[in-house]
């Protein structure tokens, strides 16, 4: 659990969030120099948020305007926000010449001839020149005519996203503590789901119970609350409905919640009335696939370990790996929801992948009823310790919550 309250205190240590900036600028800067970078220029929001420490808000983040420029050399990243005269203001581990404003073409929507995306480009080399960089520049995302406009300026433009997801692949403990806190955030909104589960209720119902419950905790972002019942489960698919829960039905939730940057992926499996044989019979094997692969989780093993603990996509009834793609999977996660490495029977078993200390994975296992009523579906986020993991999931796995009849854990 996390080591103390949501919020810092003075007479408890609580997470550092000076020191939680630092070691994460660091580690870019590490990673950066390993790939062989003089510099990094970040569009992807997460990396923005790791290397600078600041956040815009979501309705920013698909703009393609928002960006920073980290160089070899340089203490401080340069910093190109929509928001920069409030930035200048509030952040004062920025110097406030760090700080620039931003515009771009919006993806396009401002017209090409007014020049923006030459005007950004121009705006990058200058600092380059500057800090004399003639080497490889690494970049993360981009949009065509950004790239085209910076190749014209002679900047050799190479991929710079895998510095970055190695950078944020390990996590610090203050890294930890968030993840946990945000964590705990969804082990609250699985009571009041349990609660509110009944004959009756619509999927989007229990969806809008999950955001007020996180957004009142200090959620940043519900980035999704998957709500998923009944027939809807297999094969799955990945999104709530306006369907109407009946009783005898199994109902799975996936909730992505952000607190301080920090994602969960988390599911878990209910029932509307007390489960049956052939739901227990199809929670037992998702229950037993996803213990299994984490008794592989621990540093020294490899991705091919846990994945050898899933069964085969053709054992499922699917074509072949590509169909059953996320069902049995695990992935790193932190400020993205989806980090380095990936774990799948897809590439795993061929491509093995060294666990290491301090890595963060969400795991997640599925298995359908064999009469129709839905699917079993598991989620726990592990971290990675010497002698095997840690799980920062805590609302019960062990078996099916039942809710809503006579009979029921709740009622």
């Amino acid at each position: 659990m996390p080591r103390s309250g949501m919020n810092g205190v003075d007479f408890e240590s609580n997470v550092n969030f000076y020191r939680l900036r630092s070691d994460r600028l660091a580690r870019a800067k590490a990673s950066m120099k390993n790939y062989g970078l003089n510099a990094v220029i970040c569009y992807d929001f997460d990396n923005i948020r790791y290397i600078t420490g600041t956040h815009i808000g979501e309705w920013n983040r698909n703009k393609m305007n928002r960006y920073c420029l980290l160089i070899e050399g340089v203490e401080q990243p340069y910093l190109f926000d929509s928001a920069a005269p409030s930035k200048r203001k509030r952040v004062d581990w920025l110097d406030a010449d760090h700080i620039m404003p931003a515009v771009g073409s919006m993806r396009g929507a401002i017209p090409e001839e007014a020049g923006m995306v030459q005007k950004v480009a121009e705006q990058i080399t200058g600092y380059l020149k500057e800090y004399g960089v003639t080497g490889k520049v690494g970049m993360d995302i981009i949009d065509s005519p950004l790239i085209r406009a910076l190749e014209n300026e002679k900047v050799d433009i190479v991929d710079g996203q895998q510095a970055m997801l190695d950078a944020r692949i390990i996590k610090t403990d203050d890294e930890i503590q968030l993840l946990k806190q945000s964590a705990a955030m969804v082990d609250g909104a699985y009571y009041d789901l349990a609660k509110a589960l009944r004959p009756g209720i619509l999927e989007n119902e229990l969806v809008a119970i999950a955001n007020f419950k996180l957004y009142n905790w200090g959620s940043e972002l519900v980035e999704f609350v998957n709500s998923i019942s009944g027939e809807r489960g297999n094969p799955h698919c990945h999104t709530f409905s306006n369907r109407m829960v009946r009783p005898g039905e199994l109902i799975y939730f996936d909730i992505g919640n952000t607190y301080n940057g920090y994602k969960t992926c988390y599911y878990r499996t209910f029932s509307c009335g007390v489960p049956n044989a052939a739901q227990r019979a199809a929670y037992e094997k998702a229950s037993k696939w996803i213990k299994d692969s984490i008794s592989q989780i621990k540093a020294g093993n490899t991705s091919a370990d846990v994945a050898k603990m899933w069964p085969a996509a053709t054992d499922l009834g699917f074509k072949n790996e590509e169909e059953a793609f996320l069902l049995q999977f695990a992935h790193g996660i932190g400020l993205g929801l989806w980090e380095k490495p990936i774990i799948s029977r897809l590439f795993s078993l061929e491509n093995p992948f060294e666990l290491k200390e301090g890595m963060v994975f969400a795991i997640e296992t599925w298995c359908p009823a064999e009469d129709g009523s839905g699917s079993a579906r598991i989620e726990e986020e592990v971290v990675v310790r010497k002698g095997g993991c840690e799980i920062i999931t805590k609302f019960p796995s062990d078996e099916i919550t039942s809710c809503g009849l006579p009979g029921c854990q709740f009622l």
